[in-house]
């Protein structure tokens, strides 16, 4: 079963929604930087704020993260270099939420928030887990790093179709276990979950 993403920010809804309600919508599902982006700049981001929900064992977790397009660009080994932690997105931190415990790639962790980075390589990528989920995406310090849970390495597949936006979209392989999958331009990696029992 393959749940796709719910775009929140987007500038074409941005004509349909109430700034308030727009804003209400984001700030109960995604953190938010406080203070900085009105209604309207969020519409307006280059990179709209985007949530995933999937479900695993009954609960619902939730992914929230900025989605860049490439633009003409090349993006790992270039614009996001190879060997160098990356948000996973844009703008703030990418996270998970989670109301179960269980394990991201063999990473253990229990009912919480968690801010995903990588760190892009040709072949695989290295994921990390960390406990800092409420700043912003970058510079991505000693500090922020300080609070890492753990990593993993997940192999790269390489796609034969462009894909414009970064997204992240669940592959469920069960009832308690599953794979949140990010495509973008010609990269495919695939971050297992695991519901504990």
């Amino acid at each position: 079963m393959r749940r796709t993403l719910t775009a929140l920010a987007l500038v074409a809804t941005a004509a349909t929604v109430a700034p308030t309600a727009l804003e209400a919508q984001l700030s109960d599902t995604c953190w938010l930087r406080p203070g900085r982006d009105s209604p309207e700049q969020l519409a307006e981001r280059a990179s709209p704020k985007t949530s995933l929900e999937f479900t695993l064992g009954g609960e619902t977790a939730t992914f929230c993260y900025g989605s860049p397009s490439v633009r003409g660009r090349t993006m790992f080994g270039d614009t996001e270099p190879y060997d160098r932690a990356w948000r996973m997105g844009a703008d703030e931190a990418s996270a998970i939420y989670l109301p179960f415990g269980g394990d991201i790639g063999g990473v253990e962790v229990g009912p919480g928030s968690y801010s995903l980075m990588a760190v892009p390589g040709e072949e695989s990528f290295e994921i990390i887990v960390n406990s800092q989920v409420e700043r912003w995406g970058v510079p991505i310090t000693p500090e922020v790093r300080a609070n890492d849970v753990g990593s993993f390495t997940r192999p790269v597949t390489r796609l034969d179709d462009s894909v414009e936006r970064l997204t992240f979209s669940f592959e469920s392989h069960g009832e308690n276990m599953g794979h949140l999958v990010m495509e973008w331009q010609h990269t495919r990696v695939e971050i297992p979950i695991h519901r504990g029992m």
